[in-house]
């Protein structure tokens, strides 16, 4: 669990990093490319390509892809749409996501984590009761196919490790994970990208190279070495912890005039569908313990 805690450290700066510096200045899909390239390269030396099983190497190829080339697309362009504390709050449905994931792969269905999912969703009304519009609707929509991507790879990937017989470290697996994120993202960055708008300052290049090598590289390896060595219900919960740290960081130094009042009252009733969340979990569990 220290992992992902430390990991939670390290990722409260990025959403304030990219929504001050380069949403709306700097091309999206650039920065994904630049980001999963670097993040690639750091790990490219230590691969070792005739020894890794085809079969597993396809398998974090795609959840790679998932987890991190489509999560990236959704989640850049929903600060074209929202502030970064909405960012954070509205990324309190990923756990949510990870049991539902996880049972249904588990061949199971629990309709409380919809009733959480329904609660989240009147939370984030209730930040912009006043201000919905298309592009709120929007970012909305953009930030939960985020949190999808990022569940469903969190999910598959301690699953896949807990089942590999393979004897090779991870460390020399997860280039893997980012050469099928970059087949992903750099066929986006041909398609839609925008090369009028790349960086021009050196903030922005060091940002980037910043956001590349450390949050995603580093960060990224760390996360999912985290996941598999802990439950679903702590994974879940340790995607939350982001929640709070994001949001003092981005109040503290770059969003002074956020509206505190009503950031308080929808994220108060989206952290209360994440307790929901967790008691049906538990109530689960308690069934399951009696069940066997």
């Amino acid at each position: 669990m220290w992992i992902l805690l430390a990991m939670t450290g390290l990722w409260a700066f990025s959403f304030s990093l990219i929504g001050v510096y380069l949403a709306g200045q700097v091309d999206s899909w650039f920065s994904v490319l630049m980001r999963v390239t670097l993040a690639m390269l750091v790990f490219l030396p230590f691969m070792k390509f005739r020894q890794t099983p085809r079969p597993l190497a396809i398998k974090l190829m795609l959840i790679g892809a998932c987890q991190l080339g489509i999560m990236y697309g959704f989640y850049y362009q929903s600060f074209l749409h929202l502030s970064v504390p909405e960012v954070l709050l509205f990324t309190v449905m990923t756990p949510i996501y990870i049991a539902l994931i996880n049972d249904i792969l588990e061949k199971r269905f629990h309709p409380g984590y919809i009733v959480s999912a329904i609660i989240a969703v009147l939370g984030a009304v209730g930040i912009r009761y006043q201000g919905i519009d298309e592009g709120f609707i929007q970012g909305f929509l953009l930030v939960q196919g985020a949190n999808l991507c990022f569940g469903l790879g969190q999910v598959c990937y301690k699953r896949l490790m807990a089942n590999q017989t393979s004897e090779l470290p991870q460390l020399t697996l997860f280039g893997w994970f980012f050469i099928g994120a970059f087949l992903v993202v750099l066929p986006c960055f041909a398609l839609l990208g925008n090369t009028e708008k790349l960086p021009t300052t050196t903030l922005q290049w060091s940002i980037l190279v910043y956001l590349g090598v450390i949050a995603s590289g580093i960060g990224y390896f760390a996360w999912n070495k985290g996941a598999t060595l802990v439950n679903v219900g702590a994974l879940a919960v340790a995607n939350n912890l982001l929640i709070p740290a994001g949001i003092l960081v981005n109040v503290l130094f770059w969003n002074r005039d956020a509206d505190i009042i009503r950031l308080a009252f929808g994220g108060g009733i989206i952290i209360f569908a994440l307790y929901l969340n967790e008691w049906f979990v538990k109530q689960k569990d308690r069934a399951q313990l009696a069940v066997s």
